[in-house]
């Protein structure tokens, strides 16, 4: 085998997989905080893999007890009954709020969005389907056609019968307002929107607590109060995407619908569940999930490697209180990155909860300032910190480290993001 990483990739990989930065990293090992590429050179990761690595790279207990499910059976299928996925379905069910009980494991994210809506439609006998602009449901034909994102969206919309509500997005308001004297007018638009868009029958709301891919977007306290009655109102049920949100990210707490005050019809989960094992989960109402009358399968879902490093990683979590520590240490990084837009005016907004905190770069008049973010990239990449990157305009820089770091690496990850800001010439960033 001749050639480096970067040319087998050119050759041999779809070009639409696309990598961050001018000169593509190659990570060959990662410990807790920290990745290295194949030079050797240490980062401290302030990313997580997307949201996915929730207690550290290779966390010593997730790695252990994976390490022995692998020596002792790593696939049967959906076909047998299996010790790992029966715990995992009953420890999801203790967790969830609500009276959500029964559970369908897939691979990732995409598939459990896809269950969910297809669960949905089956349990209301109803079609149409409500999403949210800017909103991220995964990479399927359906999931594809749910976002509301264009440039996640290839070959435009495959599936009929979806229509995309305004979304919460304060900082750019689609109508024009002031939250809070807005009257949530983003929420109760819904209304007008199933009235004249559908059939006035909906199936489902689709929504994520906070908008991924779509920049961090968080709603008002009230968004979900208002918007979950009128689509229960219509015979919808609410599918609440916590793929990105679960598991202590937003802090304080185990999900982010728990912050609003509503409880989900359906939730869907990935990334973050299983530090990093693919994993996708839909739980649902036990009377929701009973309407699927017809047989299923997932050749790899609830295989038993997968479970097993779920069930880990969630006892990391309770006996961390990893929610507690991602509130505590996402105040101490939200309070410094505010004191960074103090200093530099191109940061228009900060935004999020715990840590899954988004920034928002512009120019004057808010104009997104899309061409900052990767050289802000380039200068973190150059000191060592990783970041994520998202937004409708490609000018939001996203911040999701392990949810075990400290507030020293909370402290190291803003001297670097200070000192590219800096690096920028004033009259660009002002």
């Amino acid at each position: 085998m001749s050639g480096t990483t970067d040319d087998k990739y050119k050759k041999y990989v779809f070009p639409s997989v696309s990598a961050y930065y001018k000169e593509p990293l190659t990570m060959v090992r990662g410990q807790g905080k920290f990745l290295w590429d194949d030079q050797g050179r240490q980062y401290l990761d302030f990313f997580g893999g997307i949201l996915t690595i929730s207690v550290g790279h290779c966390h010593p207990e997730v790695t252990r007890r994976v390490t022995e499910q692998v020596g002792t059976l790593v696939h049967t299928s959906t076909i047998y009954h299996l010790q790992p996925q029966a715990d995992l379905a009953e420890r999801l069910a203790q967790l969830t709020p609500g009276n959500l009980q029964k559970t369908f494991f897939t691979n990732s994210g995409t598939e459990a969005n896809e269950t969910a809506v297809l669960l949905a439609k089956l349990y209301t006998d109803r079609q149409e389907i409500v999403a949210l602009r800017h909103g991220y449901s995964g990479r399927s034909m359906l999931a594809i056609s749910l976002t509301g994102h264009a440039s996640w969206r290839s070959g435009g919309t495959h599936i009929l019968g979806i229509k995309h509500a305004h979304n919460p997005y304060c900082y750019r308001c689609a109508m024009g307002l002031t939250y809070p004297g807005c009257e949530l007018r983003c929420a109760t638009d819904l209304e007008e929107l199933i009235r004249t868009e559908t059939s006035g029958q909906v199936a489902a709301f689709i929504a994520e607590p906070i908008q991924g891919v779509g920049g961090f977007v968080t709603p008002p306290k009230e968004y979900f109060q208002i918007a979950i009655p009128i689509v229960r109102k219509y015979g919808g049920v609410f599918i609440c995407d916590e793929v990105q949100t679960g598991w202590g990210r937003t802090g304080g707490k185990m999900f982010g619908i728990e912050h609003y005050g509503v409880e989900p019809d359906i939730m869907t989960f990935a990334k973050g569940l299983a530090n990093g094992a693919p994993i996708g989960a839909t739980i649902a109402r036990p009377e929701i999930a009973d309407s699927w009358k017809g047989s299923t399968i997932s050749t790899f879902g609830g295989n038993p490697v997968t479970m097993t490093a779920a069930l880990a990683t969630l006892d990391v979590i309770e006996k961390e209180d990893i929610p507690h520590n991602a509130e505590v240490v996402g105040a101490h990084l939200r309070q410094g990155l505010l004191a960074l837009q103090e200093k530099y005016p191109c940061i228009g907004d900060v935004r999020g909860m715990g840590l899954m905190i988004g920034v928002e770069l512009v120019h004057a008049h808010k104009q997104p300032a899309a061409d900052l973010v990767p050289r802000v990239f380039e200068k973190t990449r150059e000191l060592g910190l990783l970041i994520g990157r998202g937004g409708l305009y490609g000018n939001v820089i996203r911040i999701t480290p392990p949810m075990n770091i400290t507030k020293a690496d909370a402290d190291v990850a803003l001297a670097a993001l200070d000192r590219a800001f800096a690096s920028l010439p004033k009259e660009e960033v002002q």
